[in-house]
């Protein structure tokens, strides 16, 4: 699959916010035995202000924090940010505040004091699910980079072929010759790198292109 070589050599990092000092030296410590990156913040905002990396990561996330607290940062960040799944820690059981985070699609949600495997399993969790989003993120910006490289006609040709038309009715929708095609649809083929019928209808389904209007 696209993406996965190359995130596998990725180190993941494991962001921490936790407005307790205490709470990111040990998780940091924690999480640097494991072989992952820490990166710890005292507050909502300070994560937010750190640029982006492309790399597998989760982030372990207070609940209760100074400012922007838990649930009002995973808001923020929900729509942008879906490789980066959520742990929530919280110093006290919270039902509601639970199942919010939950449903918003959180990983795991703690209550301190918790163990240290029970914590490490969640962000084991956190990373697989990250690496699957980036690399499906991958695939998808490929697919479009590869669309992109197609030619208006070309657009216009893969469009009819996904649709079902056979190369003639192609041609007689956009006034051109069987011949010419047959070319852009060879050439539709190569670029998309589509081995077959079926995968290019996939390809299409996926990059939701729209059959144009006859020329």
């Amino acid at each position: 699959m696209w993406g996965v070589s190359l995130m596998s050599n990725v180190t993941p990092i494991v962001f921490v916010v936790d407005d307790d000092v205490s709470v990111r030296e040990s998780l940091e410590l924690l999480i640097t035995n494991e072989g992952w990156k820490p990166e710890t913040f005292a507050s909502a905002q300070e994560f937010l202000d750190r640029p982006r990396v492309p790399a597998p990561g989760c982030l372990v996330l207070d609940l209760s924090l100074p400012g922007l607290n838990g649930l009002e940062l995973q808001k923020r960040i929900a729509a942008e940010r879906t490789d980066l799944p959520i742990v929530f820690i919280t110093g006290h059981g919270d039902i509601p505040k639970t199942v919010q985070a939950m449903k918003a699609g959180a990983v795991e949600f703690l209550t301190k004091p918790f163990g240290d495997e029970l914590l490490l399993n969640a962000v084991r969790q956190a990373l697989e699910r990250s690496r699957l989003a980036l690399a499906r993120n991958a695939e998808m910006q490929e697919l479009q980079n590869r669309y992109t490289s197609l030619t208006s006609r070309e657009r216009q040709v893969m469009a009819l072929v996904v649709a079902g038309l056979l190369n003639k009715q192609i041609g007689g929708e956009l006034g051109i010759s069987e011949i010419t095609v047959k070319a852009h649809r060879g050439q539709v083929m190569h670029k998309m790198r589509a081995d077959s019928l079926a995968a290019l209808v996939r390809m299409s389904s996926r990059l939701h292109v729209a059959r144009p209007s006859a020329a």
